[in-house]
């Protein structure tokens, strides 16, 4: 799964590396080094813009809310549920179908959290001593220090509520996809720790390496098969993974020192 990642790069970096035509400076999102679900988030997309006598797509850079509200929803309060959808069947739920043909996007992160429980913790919690076992976070990124770009889908929900003229009249969110998690090798594995993603959580972000950045932003594409051949798993062996400070679990925390790698994990053997 993706329930929280971090997001340092500064937008104009981000509009150079994906050839974004279009961003607004009052939608720029400061770092996050902690993002979590019902955060605003950079996500790049192609739709045209509002307004325009040109109906052209147009590659955007736009701040959206981290949790999808379908727009037939009769209220945003299942929005902190929808922060991920599967791969394997994004194409057939109800909620995220009919964004999967025309509303797919791209959200950049450095790379993402996922926790584990200590071999320790879990031996505590099977005495019956802790109900709620510690978890060692360990941060997933591209070994060669690349954008992590994760697919995921928008959509645009109408508060019923509010007149039209309303700032919030109109929410704007999104979701991450997510995958297997990779069987193969780490790029870089450390002496004691996981020697694979999967070891680590059965579940991904699915990464879009940039060959399929194109294809996967663009609106005019809507067969489903093709679309799905998209959400094919990256190249095993491009990711590393170390563990990180407990801090990061605390969603107060934010800052550069969450990703500092440690030299072992703070709870302990894991594996």
């Amino acid at each position: 799964m993706c329930g929280r990642y971090a997001a340092s790069r500064r937008p104009e970096d981000l509009a150079g590396l994906f050839h974004v035509e279009k961003w607004e400076p009052e939608e720029t999102l400061a770092p996050d080094w902690n993002v979590a679900p019902t955060k605003e988030v950079h996500v790049v997309l192609e739709r045209p813009l509002k307004d325009a006598a040109d109906r052209r797509p147009v590659r955007q850079l736009r701040a959206l809310k981290w949790g999808l509200v379908p727009s037939w929803a009769k209220s945003p309060e299942g929005a902190a549920r929808m922060i991920n959808a599967r791969a394997e069947t994004v194409h057939e739920k109800p909620s995220f179908r009919r964004p999967f043909v025309s509303r797919r996007c791209i959200l950049p992160a450095d790379g993402y959290y996922e926790w584990v429980t200590g071999s320790e913790e879990r031996q505590l919690e099977e005495e019956g001593r802790k109900k709620r076992p510690r978890k060692q976070p360990y941060f997933v990124t591209p070994a060669d220090g690349s954008v992590f770009a994760m697919a995921g889908l928008y959509e645009f929900w109408r508060d019923r509520t509010l007149p039209d003229d309303h700032p919030m009249a109109w929410w704007a969110t999104c979701t991450v996809i997510t995958t297997e998690a990779e069987t193969a090798p780490l790029a870089v594995a450390l002496a004691e720790g996981p020697a694979t993603l999967a070891e680590i959580h059965p579940r991904m972000p699915l990464m879009l390496t940039p060959d399929r950045w194109d294809a996967w932003l663009d609106p005019s594409r809507t067969d489903v098969e093709e679309l799905r051949a998209l959400l094919a798993p990256p190249p095993g062996g491009l990711m590393r993974a170390y563990p990180v400070a407990t801090a990061v679990s605390n969603v107060r925390n934010n800052g550069p020192e969450l990703l500092a790698e440690l030299a072992g994990p703070e709870l302990g053997t894991l594996f």
